[in-house]
């Protein structure tokens, strides 16, 4: 093989790594959940009654030929950088983006990391695959005590086992995932404090604060043999300030998710949506939303504010680097909407969100 040919398969192998898990170590019969059947959940498999199925691995050969990959800048540092306060009062909230999807919320006198990725690569590789073009907002030493971590699915630009096991040794907190994906973290340090729960299952992080599963329109992965082994949420907070509706990847398809999270768990203050990692819309458009659909879900789903991720960190797709946040302008405008109620920030931004006014 050429070798221009044998780095574009790698580049492949590892960006499908990141955004499927292309390889795996556990074989085709091996499980990480085992559980009684459910209306998502077949004995062996999860599934989404109301979501399709995943892409097939020809489909991801037909994307690596066909091309089109914007190039992005080999570094594009954030002008940002954040070190947070040890805690904050229980009305208010402060929200830090780490970068892509990873944000540090900090209310109700707790501190919550969602899908940290501190590691340089998303990858199922230590030395190829989507490689980060900006540092993390928050440097690690400069984390205040974590008291829990949530990861929303088993893809490695979400769930990065070595940050996991970083954050159980320097914070021992409470790491809370769907079912399934406590196997793979435990696979890789046994030590890591995991609880596994299901959709629609809530959890009291501490007196004033609580946190549901809820269905998602997505998928999971870490290898060929093991699609949908482990299960997918988002999340939905209950703070002394209002509700957070937190979707970490998701396709929009007829709306379902975020109408059914709207009629039985709104009304929202704020929702945290993907915007980014999006094309071609051919592969993509089931599993992740564009910025016009992530202002389509805004409006359905009801919430008064909205905060965009899954941009600007690592290249995954094919758009380029700063496309996410042109493209939202755009929907922004077209949909009305101005930009302080869907707002994006930069690696080391900083949110804070009064109980009773936006600062």
């Amino acid at each position: 093989m050429p070798l221009f040919s044998r780095r574009r398969v790698f580049a492949g192998l590892a960006t499908i790594g990141a955004v499927a898990g292309v390889f795996g170590v556990r074989t085709a019969s091996a499980r990480y959940y085992d559980g009684p059947v459910s209306d998502h959940f077949d004995g062996t498999r999860f599934f989404d009654a109301n979501g399709p199925a995943p892409r097939t691995f020809a489909d991801q050969l037909r994307w690596w030929r066909e091309g089109g990959r914007a190039q992005w800048p080999e570094w594009a540092p954030s002008p940002y950088s954040d070190t947070p306060p040890a805690r904050v009062g229980s009305d208010d909230w402060r929200i830090s983006f780490v970068g892509h999807a990873s944000f540090l919320v900090q209310t109700a006198g707790l501190n919550i990391l969602l899908d940290p990725v501190w590691s340089e690569r998303c990858s199922p590789f230590s030395f190829a695959g989507p490689k980060r073009v900006n540092d993390p907002g928050i440097p690690f030493g400069a984390l205040p005590p974590i008291d829990a971590v949530l990861v929303s699915h088993c893809h490695y630009d979400h769930l990065d086992v070595e940050t996991i096991a970083q954050l159980a040794a320097a914070h021992r907190p409470r790491v809370i995932v769907p079912l399934g994906n406590d196997t793979i973290i435990r696979d890789y340090d046994a030590s890591v404090r995991t609880e596994a729960y299901d959709w629609h299952e809530r959890i009291a992080l501490g007196p004033h604060l609580d946190v549901t599963l809820v269905p998602t329109r997505h998928w999971s992965a870490r290898g060929l043999t093991d699609r949908n082994k482990a299960l997918w949420a988002s999340f939905v907070f209950d703070t002394p300030a209002g509700r957070i509706y937190h979707v970490a990847d998701s396709g929009y398809g007829d709306g379902h998710h975020f109408r059914m999270a709207r009629d039985r768990y709104g009304p929202f203050r704020l929702a945290i949506l993907p915007i980014g990692a999006y094309e071609p819309r051919w592969f993509m458009s089931e599993m992740h939303m564009n910025p016009q659909e992530a202002v389509r879900a805004f409006q359905v789903c009801g919430a008064e504010l909205a905060l965009g991720h899954h941009y600007g960190t690592f290249q995954l797709t094919n758009e380029a680097i700063d496309a996410p946040e042109q493209a939202l302008i755009k929907a922004r405008v077209e949909a009305g909407i101005e930009p302080e109620q869907f707002r994006l920030l930069k690696p080391g931004q900083v949110w804070d969100v009064k109980a009773n006014a936006v600062a």
